[in-house]
């Protein structure tokens, strides 16, 4: 079942999904790694500087997706953002960073 339908049936029956998120801004070359019930919002808000005085409104320049995960449950998703918010797993999101097809274009810098 694709992810589109996924939510679509999460969303009739109530069911909440979670996804953990890293979200990178190539103007300050700054990583931040979060938690969210809908990606697309937080993602608008980190860039539209919704927040003010929060991590991602600090810095000038766009806020991109790198990487997201579903997550089911809330407990869950906590665990899973404090593992990529260690030394391992931010280096995770590092690489990813500079696996990226984009790279070519020098997208993170």
């Amino acid at each position: 079942m694709a992810l589109r339908q996924l939510a679509e049936v999460a969303q009739r029956y109530n069911i909440a999904m979670y996804y953990v998120y890293a979200v990178y801004n190539r103007e300050n070359n700054k990583i931040y790694i979060g938690q969210t019930e809908d990606i697309e919002e937080r993602i608008s808000l980190h860039n539209s500087k919704t927040f003010k005085g929060s991590y991602t409104s600090r810095f000038s320049g766009d806020w991109k997706l790198i990487y997201k995960e579903k997550v089911n449950t809330r407990q869950e998703t906590l665990k899973r953002e404090k593992q990529l918010k260690s030394y391992r797993g931010r280096e995770h999101i590092k690489k990813l960073i500079y696996r990226s097809p984009e790279r070519s274009a020098n997208w993170w810098r």
